[in-house]
């Protein structure tokens, strides 16, 4: 819901009888631009509806608007900066990370020497994710230590909760890099596809940068398989309107089966070429 529109019980009686009404426009201003932009067009529709039910009044009427903008009343950008350069870095840093990881063990051929040994695959994987995760989890902390005591933007929901979903959208990027260094061969090959093919997703069709809603259809469609998205929803909603995981199921579970899905496949397609 962008924009709730009040309506007071008595607007046609005050409207007809007292010339004067009001009209109250309560907005969501996570994201500046877009509560902007609503108003506008909500103000612009109240004018038009004026000027066409009520043009040759002896007495002008008048309907006042009322605007709350809810979450950020100042429209401050960082409130929509943050969770989006938070959802971007750890979407190519993990991804590409892991990904150049795993590959440069092929490219040095000590690969070989790991599977002859006695230690198992998915031992050796964790053991290379491992490092990559915590990393990630102390940018995290980093940024949003950043964005509470230098940019002042608040983290109104549960820390834990936020630290929880930061840990499973991590353990998806991590995934999606195990899945691209098994179908790559050289660091150079992996970087590219982590940088080039999925900078360009992540930052168009996240819902960061633009809105998804003015994109066109098949874009639209496209914007649900980006992770990013939905992690950008989720961290936005937990720092800023201070909402919980229990909230926040929907986007929680494709996250959640995007990650058991990355991993399958890219197990599978790891022992498929090692085998």
């Amino acid at each position: 819901v962008k924009m709730v529109v009040v309506l007071p019980r008595d607007f046609q009686f005050s409207l007809n009888h007292e010339r004067e009404a009001t009209i109250e426009l309560i907005t969501d201003a996570t994201d500046p631009n877009i509560a902007n932009t609503v108003v506008r067009y909500a103000q612009q529709i109240i004018q038009d509806f004026s000027e066409d039910h009520y043009p040759l009044q002896a007495l002008p009427m008048s309907i006042n608007i009322e605007t709350k903008m809810l979450y950020n009343p100042q429209l401050i950008g960082a409130y929509m900066f943050v969770p989006g350069v938070i959802a971007m870095i750890l979407m190519l840093i993990c991804t590409m990370m892991t990904s150049v990881a795993l590959v440069r063990e092929k490219e040095l051929g000590t690969m070989e020497v790991i599977l002859v040994s006695p230690l198992k695959k998915i031992m050796f994987i964790v053991a290379k994710a491992v490092p990559y995760f915590f990393l990630s989890l102390m940018i995290v902390v980093m940024i949003l230590s950043l964005s509470y005591f230098v940019m002042d933007v608040p983290i109104r929901g549960s820390l834990v909760s936020l630290l929880l979903e930061s840990a499973l959208f991590i353990f998806m990027c991590l995934s999606l890099g195990l899945l691209i260094s098994s179908l790559t061969n050289s660091q150079q090959v992996a970087m590219l596809i982590s940088l080039i093919g999925l900078m360009l997703p992540t930052i168009m069709l996240s819902g960061f940068m633009f809105p998804i809603e003015n994109m066109p259809k098949i874009l639209q469609v496209i914007s649900h398989i980006v992770p990013a998205r939905w992690f950008f929803i989720i961290i936005k909603s937990i720092m800023i309107k201070g909402m919980g995981i229990t909230d926040l199921i929907k986007e929680t579970s494709l996250l959640l089966a995007f990650t058991v899905i990355l991993i399958a496949v890219s197990t599978a397609k790891f022992k498929e070429r090692l085998l």
